[in-house]
């Protein structure tokens, strides 16, 4: 695979078409459902431009999950969804989630977990690169948390990383569920008993309940 960094901006930009394109195929068939010649067909480039950027179909892989991660963690660091560091930023999070998955009519899954499921038996190398996407999710609930722990939001026996790792783990399942269910009912469980558990290390358990009462 040539090095991103080595490329002309011309060629980093084709190579980063190239990516986008097969990561809204792969997206939509799967890994073993898209080819490289399905790829090279819809971005409309050559079968030397395919080898001159991709040494194999593993190789564009990998970057299909470079690419996914950071279309994940962008949208997770965007406005949209803000700094989750209070129980209600929490609950407006999972509320997003739960109508992304709504208005799609539940279809595709999670962009990162999707690919996690067909490639972290067979590819160690796409397997490691999916965990480096993940901790960085996981990162920006566990930033959060720790700021509510910080200013005591949160009791002294409340684990941050512990509960970032749970949210996200919710998250994860209940999408997955979700997708074959075609019905966001489970995210929207796993969620809101994942987000009770949190708010279950509150300091002030009265103020959480008025809030959720008066949403």
């Amino acid at each position: 695979m040539t090095g991103t960094a080595k490329l002309t901006r011309k060629g980093r930009a084709t190579k980063e078409r190239i990516v986008s394109v097969a990561a809204d195929l792969i997206y939509e068939h799967g890994v073993a459902g898209t080819s490289i010649e399905d790829v090279r067909a819809a971005a409309g480039v050559s079968g030397s431009q395919m080898t001159h950027y991709f040494q194999d179909k593993r190789s564009l892989v990998a970057d299909v999950v470079d690419h996914q991660a950071r279309v994940v963690i962008e949208f997770e660091r965007s406005p949209a969804v803000g700094v989750l560091d209070s129980f209600e930023a929490l609950r407006e999070w999972a509320a997003i989630n739960v109508q992304r998955q709504v208005d799609k009519q539940c279809e595709g899954g999670c962009r990162l977990g999707s690919l996690a499921g067909e490639v972290v038996e067979t590819d160690l190398y796409a397997r490691a690169r999916l965990a480096i996407g993940f901790a960085e999710w996981e990162r920006k609930l566990r930033e959060g948390l720790q700021s509510m722990s910080e200013r005591g939001d949160l009791r002294s026996d409340a684990d941050p990383e512990k509960l970032a790792m749970a949210l996200l783990a919710a998250l994860q399942g209940g999408t997955l569920l979700t997708q074959t269910q075609r019905d966001a009912a489970p995210l929207e469980a796993a969620l809101d008993a994942m987000l009770t558990y949190v708010e279950s290390f509150a300091t002030d358990p009265a103020a959480v309940a008025r809030r959720g009462h008066d949403g």
